[in-house]
């Protein structure tokens, strides 16, 4: 009975009026405040195309995770995809924030989360370079986070096109290169 009892104090009731009350089921959750935030939260949603900058985000993430899941690289399919749509949602937010929380337009510097997003990415990054002995590996690896991170943040900024044109030629440019640098003789080897 505790969750009844919890989730009828989140709809701003008690249990026993809802199973004794004057009204149905589904008149009183279409009135309830959570039906009101939902309401308003969807409304909000439909009408800035964030669901579908969310969609196209996971989309170009995926495809350059593709490309590294088949390069056998540990940052893959997975890690770009979770990089990307969080940072399309970080910049969703940081936009978002000032128009429907704030109530004001959105001018007051909402790259201060960009600019976070970028600093978080780079120490990510970081972390997957490592040197062994002559040999240091890695680094396309790092670049590739940072560069879906930076997709991400345009693709929340409102320009899908250039986010998935972006993530397209950098897929292509990993296939190929890749497959050229594996019949490249290297001098430091």
């Amino acid at each position: 009975m505790e969750f009844l009892e919890l989730i009828s104090a989140a709809m701003g009731t008690t249990w026993e009026y809802l199973v004794n009350g004057a009204v149905t089921g589904w008149e009183y959750l279409s009135n309830s405040p959570l039906a009101q935030v939902v309401t308003k939260e969807w409304t909000i949603l439909s009408d800035s195309n964030a669901l579908l900058l969310l969609g196209i985000s996971a989309l170009c993430g995926a495809m350059i995770g593709l490309e590294r899941e088949h390069a056998a690289k540990p940052a893959g399919l997975r890690t770009n995809i979770m990089i990307c749509l969080g940072s399309t949602l970080f910049t969703l937010a940081s936009v978002y924030s000032w128009q429907h929380v704030a109530g004001s337009p959105t001018t007051i510097d909402p790259g201060r989360i960009a600019a976070q997003i970028v600093t978080g990415v780079g120490f990510i990054g970081a972390g997957v370079i490592m040197r062994t002995g002559l040999h240091i590996v890695g680094i396309t690896t790092a670049s590739t986070i940072w560069l879906v991170a930076a997709i991400g943040m345009v693709i929340g900024l409102g320009f899908p096109l250039l986010g998935f044109l972006v993530a397209t030629c950098a897929t292509t440019m990993l296939f190929l290169l890749g497959g050229i640098e594996l019949h490249w003789d290297h001098p430091r080897e």
